[in-house]
Formats: structure tokens, C-alpha cells, sequence
């Protein structure tokens, strides 16, 4: 039954880019290429509340129609690979979800405003009521509410995207500023082992300059006079030596 199920499919499918023109293929190019970039359900035409299945089935039908190899337009290998890349988002589960909370939020923004208007609205608030929300249910099968929800999911996709470049930017000016400031560190102890091997390197040399000094200020050398002396020999006296030219 599924295989006789498949075959069926690509019969109609056959059938269907028998019949599809090069005018409508080019056209096909110039939508997907001109959807919102972070809503895939638009570049595959689905609702949001497509299933798996009719994800994987709109995909095929469409990439088929704009494939590089049947399709002339110059754009079309770029619109078949944003189909791919619309299908691969929708098929993960983390990405799929993500998608589905912003669209609930947006849900939920409508419905608050719609209550608003309610209020002053007296005839729509009361047959609300009476029909116990099946009034609002129809309202959001309504073409106008999928319009608006269309326009409010894309405001919510932007302005997380936007978060997230921001957030992702901040990371790289840390990243940044933690590699200049490692970069930093690493050139100031690389100027201090320097320092040290140039200082370890002159060790002898200093050594030896200090021994020399210490050898010459012992001598005394000929023609110099030397300091006085105190003669202690009287207790009570204290006798200077005269200074004494040796020549």
C-alpha cells in the first residue's frame, strides 16, 4: 500500500512539472529568494503547523521545480539551496521548536491586542461570549489573522536575531580583549626573562670589577697620602700624624 502510495506521488509529480513552464519556475526562484531569511515555513510555503511529512514533500516538489539542471533562471542553484536550507531547519528538533515558541509568542501578542479591541467593541465581546470562543477560533483560521501573525512571528524572529548578533558581538570583544591582555602578559614576561638572562650573562663580568675594587682600594699607591693616624699611646691625649710626602 505505501509503496503503491509513493509511486502515485511521483507520477503526479511527473505530471505536474510537465506541466509547469519556464515563466512559473523562474518565478518560483524569485519568491523563494525574496522570502524572510529566518522563517523557513515561508521559503517552503507551509503553515506553521505543518507536519514532518508535508515538509519533507513540499521540499522535493519545490526543489525539483527550481533545480539547477531544469531550471535556466541565473539565481536558481541559490533559491534551491535556500529550500535545503529550509527543510534541514524545519526536520531539527531544537531549530523546529525554536521556531514554534516564537510563533506561540506571537499567538499570544495578537490575542492580547484582540482582547483590547473587544472592550470597546461591545456586539463582538458579547458574541464572543455566547459562542464560548468559537468566535476567536474562527477569527484565527481567518485569512487577516494569518496575515497579521505572518508580519508578528517576522518581527519576533528579528528582533531575537538581533539579540543574538549583540550577544555574539559582546563575545568577540571579550575574546578580544582576554587575547590582547594574554598577548600582553606573554610580551612582558618575555621581557623579563630577557632582563634576567641579559643580567645572569654579566655576572662574572660584575664579579670581577668587584674584586678589582676591593684589591686597589687596599693598596696604596706611590706618592699618595695617606690618613691621618690617631696615636693612643697617651690616654689622655690624642696626637695627629702629620700627613708624610714619601718620595
Amino acid at each position: 500500500m505505501g509503496e503503491t502510495s509513493t509511486v502515485n506521488d511521483d507520477l503526479l509529480l511527473k505530471n505536474f512539472f510537465a506541466e509547469v513552464s519556464e515563466v512559473e519556475r523562474d518565478n518560483e526562484v524569485v519568491r523563494i529568494l525574496s522570502c524572510f531569511k529566518l522563517n523557513p515555513f515561508e521559503h517552503l510555503k507551509l503553515s506553521f503547523d505543518s507536519s514532518i511529512d508535508e515538509v519533507k514533500k513540499q521540499y522535493r516538489k519545490l526543489s525539483l521545480m527550481v533545480h539547477p539542471d531544469k531550471c535556466k533562471h541565473p539565481q536558481a542553484k541559490e533559491a534551491f539551496g535556500a529550500l535545503a536550507k529550509a527543510q534541514k531547519l524545519l526536520l531539527d528538533q531544537n531549530e523546529r521548536d525554536y521556531l514554534l515558541s516564537q510563533v506561540n509568542s506571537a499567538k499570544e501578542e495578537l490575542r492580547s491586542k484582540r482582547k483590547k479591541q473587544l472592550k470597546k467593541d461591545t456586539a463582538s465581546k458579547l458574541k464572543s461570549m455566547v459562542e464560548e470562543g468559537k468566535y476567536d477560533k474562527q477569527y484565527e483560521q481567518s485569512e487577516e489573522f494569518q496575515k497579521e501573525l505572518k508580519v508578528k512571528v517576522r518581527e519576533l524572529l528579528t528582533e531575537q536575531e538581533w539579540r543574538r548578533r549583540k550577544m555574539q558581538m559582546r563575545i568577540s570583544e571579550e575574546e578580544g580583549r582576554l587575547k590582547k591582555d594574554e598577548e600582553e602578559q606573554k610580551e612582558m614576561w618575555k621581557r623579563k626573562r630577557e632582563h634576567e638572562e641579559q643580567w645572569e650573562g654579566t655576572r662574572e663580568q660584575r664579579v670581577s670589577s668587584w674584586r678589582d675594587f676591593m684589591k686597589g682600594g687596599k693598596k696604596t699607591k706611590k706618592g699618595e697620602i695617606r690618613p691621618p693616624k690617631l696615636k693612643t699611646e697617651d690616654p689622655n691625649k690624642s696626637y695627629v700624624q702629620r700627613p708624610v710626602k714619601r718620595g
